[in-house]
Formats: C-alpha cells, sequence, structure tokens
C-alpha cells in the first residue's frame, strides 16, 4: 500500500503517492519531478504578482536594505561624513541598485517619498535607485557598539514617523539590517525588498528583480 506524502508549496498542497521508483514507474518519476518543479515556479511568479498589485495600490511601507556592501559592519574609523571611512557600494551593488530603481519604473509603482539612513552605502543605494531622497537619522544603523544607544530612540522616531505618515503612493525606507529586523522580524540579503502595511502586517518580499 502505496504510503502518501505531503508537500506543501507555499500555501497550496500537493498529494502525492510515495512509490517505489523502479524501470517500471521510472516515466512516472519524471512527471511528477517536474510537476513539483512547474509548480514551484509557478507558485513563486504568483506571490511576485501579489506583491507587485500591493504596491500598485499605494500606502505600503516599502524597508530596503542597502545594495551590495562587501563586508561587515563598519570600520573602527568610521565617519559619518566622510565616505572613504565606510563600508560601500560595490560595482555589482551599484548595479543592483539601478535593478532596484527600474523595478519600481518598468512596474509603473507609485512613490510618494523615498527615505534613507545617513550612511553612504544607504545614500548611494537611493540615489542610484531613485535618484530623489532625503535622509532620515531614524533609518541609521545600530549594528556597531559605538551606536547601539542610539538604538531605542531610532526604532520610536521611526515608528512615529510612520504612524504620522499618510500618503497616497508608497513610503520608501532604504535602511540596514538591524533595523529591518528589530522592527519587521525579518532577516534579508542585500538590495531585498520588504513590503508591509501602515501596521507593519507583513505582505510580501522580493530580492529578485
Amino acid at each position: 500500500m502505496a504510503k502518501k506524502m505531503a508537500f506543501k508549496l507555499e500555501g497550496s498542497k500537493i498529494l502525492l503517492s510515495k512509490v517505489c521508483w523502479s524501470k517500471k514507474n521510472a516515466k512516472m518519476k519524471i512527471l511528477l519531478y517536474f510537476i513539483i518543479i512547474f509548480n514551484l515556479y509557478n507558485t513563486s511568479l504568483i506571490a511576485s504578482d501579489e506583491i507587485i498589485n500591493k504596491l500598485k495600490e499605494g500606502k505600503k511601507i516599502v524597508f530596503i536594505r542597502h545594495a551590495i556592501a562587501p563586508g561587515g559592519g563598519d570600520p573602527p574609523n568610521f565617519d559619518l561624513y566622510n565616505c572613504n571611512t565606510q563600508r560601500n557600494l560595490s560595482k555589482k551593488g551599484v548595479q543592483q541598485s539601478k535593478n532596484l530603481g527600474y523595478f519600481f519604473v518598468k512596474n509603473k509603482i507609485l512613490i510618494d517619498k523615498v527615505l534613507s539612513s545617513e550612511w553612504c552605502r544607504c545614500k548611494d543605494t537611493a540615489k542610484f535607485a531613485f535618484k530623489e531622497f532625503e535622509t532620515f537619522d531614524g533609518l541609521n544603523s545600530f549594528f556597531s557598539e559605538k551606536f547601539r544607544k542610539n538604538k531605542k530612540n531610532q526604532i520610536s522616531k521611526l515608528i512615529k514617523y510612520i504612524e504620522n505618515w499618510d500618503g497616497k503612493g508608497n513610503l520608501i525606507l532604504v535602511t540596514h539590517y538591524v533595523v529591518i529586523l528589530e522592527m519587521l522580524d525579518k532577516t534579508v540579503t542585500s538590495g531585498e525588498i520588504v513590503v508591509v502595511d501602515k501596521n507593519l502586517n507583513y505582505l510580501g518580499s522580493i530580492n529578485k528583480y
């Protein structure tokens, strides 16, 4: 008697029978393999389309981690006003930023305002992606020990800004891993987009654009 196995594919379930993979059922194995791959791919496309449609509705909060900047944390001689003392975008990071901006343009996603951390890697991400932006210290990193004391005040300031924001488009926040983790309890890769509503309810993420 065949044992049934349930495969959960992002919210949908495919019920398959566990069979003995002999020569007799080799064709069935290949068929089932392609069914699984197709559903994984198709589910991913649907999820992306859903997020894009939500962004087109406007009034969403869009957290974006800065693009690729090799290394971790900040150098010991970090100076907020001197980009040469900071981790900066690589060539891949610059291109990733441009691709990020094109994603919003090609999908005709309305942007109300772009805010960026004061760190150079975030400002450069915002510049190459969106051209126009404003800096906001509530988005600054508090990863390094010398900035950790700012965490509570920054998060409070950021939450208040979001609560008071009432734009028709989307609010773009270019920031850091630690800020997104603290605000949304989400881990993110470089350049990843995390979409939430004004109450910070998670709607979806995009890391390929």
